[in-house]
């Protein structure tokens, strides 16, 4: 007799602890510094250089996070100045391909979709109305 196995998690129910990991994995910014994280060790100096755009707060909490979350390590070197280095865990390793082939869909779809948005904003109000 085959033996059906029920899934533990149901990304669908809206009280599933899973949406965290979504909520998390497709934040823009997750998916930047996990995109400089993959090539090797940075300090805080160079992720805010490498991703244009975000502010040092918003990288601070995005780091903080992400570290709550095990997708990332942070290594405190006691030195004058502190020197503070990230890496990602074995598990943000995993996000790797799945986050650079977003990053890639963005990259080489983007003009369609700006062609599509300046389209649906020269239709005239009456065919916008859901």
């Amino acid at each position: 007799m085959e033996t059906i196995k029920i899934a533990k998690w149901n990304v669908y129910d809206q009280s599933c602890p899973t949406r965290l990991a979504l909520d998390r994995i497709a934040d823009k910014w997750t998916v930047l510094i996990v995109g400089r994280l993959a090539t090797g060790t940075k300090r805080f100096g160079e992720l805010r250089r490498d991703i244009t755009g975000i502010s040092p707060k918003v990288l601070t909490q995005k780091l903080r996070e992400l570290e709550r979350d095990g997708i990332i390590t942070r290594k405190i070197y006691a030195s004058v100045p502190p020197k503070v280095e990230y890496n990602l865990t074995p598990l943000g390793k995993t996000l790797i391909s799945l986050l650079n082939s977003i990053r890639v869909w963005a990259e080489s779809h983007i003009e369609s979709m700006l062609e599509a948005q300046a389209e649906y904003d020269q239709r005239p109000q009456e065919y916008q109305l859901d």
